[in-house]
């Protein structure tokens, strides 16, 4: 079959070319300098619902019709600048009506190798299945403003309705930065006083004697400066819920008065001359082991009884390194929405040093992470130079981690080892750990050649 030659270059024939572009399952199309549509695959034409024969010759801002043909067109881009554009999300109207998202990347078009520009390509990924799933992710993995698929956080998820139901006090005991106050909204928004208030204090973060005033408030002339009533948090909480973080912080004089108003649900503010009834739901968090401190003599014993009467306690993200795959998602998209980028996810180099750490600030470490990223990256994927300098040195990190440049299959061989370390090579409690089911795991240890010991937790499964 003869050959066409453009500078040396071996072109392919126009029939060839056709049936190539129709076997690709992303959308490809290519335009010329005047951005009129000079080729339209049939993915394409299935993605869009545009047929070939309209799209070319016609302008591609007038087939996509994207809010970014006007405002900042990555083809336009590439064709000023030179520069790719690698999986940058947007939406699209079809010609039916509809408003999907895509994943786009565009190169510049050329004559041959070395040769002129002559236009621009672009191939686009149609990301509805996607967004759907991870709707469907975040709606099973979810409650409230947490996000997590880990085991021990999915029980909580489970029994937090029923917690929710009934106003009986709940201590929250987590390290810094594990979500103990999300917890306590996600129990207030599951109440029947979801539609009061929810005041929130940090115990840790007044002297003793400004959180008493704060917690109870004063009445006009209790000290030289209270010259008008000032309400308390317990007033301001009234029929709702108070949260009270850091709870481990007080002093014993102070958790004698919390004592008395989770007793006869009264308090007196400063200056008063009678009790006021409190119909508020108390929710308690520390970073501390109240129980320690009870043993040290540094808590009241009894005020400790009253406020564990359900106790949730939250695993340290280390504990629950499967979420953060799942935690980056949540925040990407968190961020976009509050910084107007679409930076559409995060390299396996990247994820990969993620996975490396050991995160002493928990979630909320990684929240700032992310929003460190969203500094540095414009759009397209996050790479390893976009995240903070101290990740990318292997400052803090675990030995024996996957490095930069593994693969997401050797992340997740790295996850199961140490699951299956972590409880004694037990397969099922490992499973329970991962949160996926025993005969999944088996299948895994299969398929990466994981060799388990003589003794490998069998007998007592």
């Amino acid at each position: 079959m003869p050959r066409s030659s453009i500078n040396g270059f071996q072109a392919i024939p126009p029939e060839r070319f056709s049936i190539i572009m129709d076997s690709i399952s992303d959308g490809v199309f290519t335009i010329d300098l005047d951005f009129k549509i000079t080729s339209f695959n049939r993915s394409a034409e299935s993605i869009t619902g545009v047929p070939r024969d309209e799209a070319i010759g016609r302008s591609c801002c007038d087939v996509f019709k994207a809010e970014v043909c006007e405002t900042s067109c990555p083809l336009r881009h590439t064709l000023d600048t030179g520069e790719p554009v690698l999986n940058r999300a947007v939406y699209i109207d079809t010609h039916r009506g509809e408003r999907i998202p895509i994943s786009i990347s565009t190169a510049l078009l050329k004559d041959g190798p070395g040769g002129l520009v002559i236009g621009g390509v672009e191939t686009f990924r149609d990301l509805s299945v996607v967004q759907q799933l991870r709707q469907e992710l975040e709606g099973r993995y979810t409650c409230g403003d947490i996000v997590s698929k880990s085991h021990k956080m999915l029980k909580l998820f489970e029994i937090m309705p029923q917690i929710a139901e009934s106003d009986a006090t709940v201590l929250v005991e987590g390290e810094s930065g594990t979500g103990k106050e999300l917890f306590a909204r996600a129990l207030h928004d599951l109440s029947r006083r979801k539609d009061k208030p929810f005041v929130a204090v940090n115990c840790a973060a007044l002297p003793d004697t400004l959180l008493e005033s704060e917690l109870f408030g004063y009445r006009a002339g209790a000290f030289t400066d209270a010259r008008t009533d000032k309400p308390g948090r317990f007033a301001m909480a009234e029929g709702g819920t108070l949260f009270l973080d850091e709870i481990g912080d007080i002093s014993p004089a102070l958790q004698v008065r919390l004592l008395r108003v989770l007793q006869e649900r009264v308090y007196e503010p400063l200056g008063s001359d009678g009790p006021v009834h409190a119909d508020v739901r108390i929710l308690t968090a520390t970073n501390r082991s109240l129980a320690d401190l009870v043993a040290a003599g540094e808590f009241r014993e009894d005020l400790f009884y009253r406020i564990n009467v359900i106790r949730l306690d939250l695993p340290s993200l280390r504990e629950r390194m499967e979420d953060v795959p799942l935690l980056v998602d949540h925040f990407l998209a968190r961020f976009n929405r509050r910084f107007g980028k679409d930076i559409a996810g995060v390299s396996s180099a990247a994820l990969s040093i993620l996975m490396e750490h050991d995160f002493p600030g928990n979630v909320r470490e990684l929240e700032n992470i992310i929003e460190h990223v969203f500094v540095l990256c414009s759009g397209g994927m996050v790479k390893p130079e976009h995240l903070p300098e101290s990740l990318r040195s292997g400052k803090g990190d675990s030995a024996g981690l996957p490095g930069p440049g593994t693969t997401l299959q050797q992340v997740e061989k790295w996850m199961i080892l140490e699951a299956l370390r972590r409880n004694g090579w037990n397969r099922l409690a490992a499973a329970s750990d991962l949160g996926i089911h025993k005969s999944t795991l088996y299948r895994k240890i299969e398929r990466y050649g994981i060799v388990l010991p003589d003794t490998d937790g069998r007998s007592s499964m």
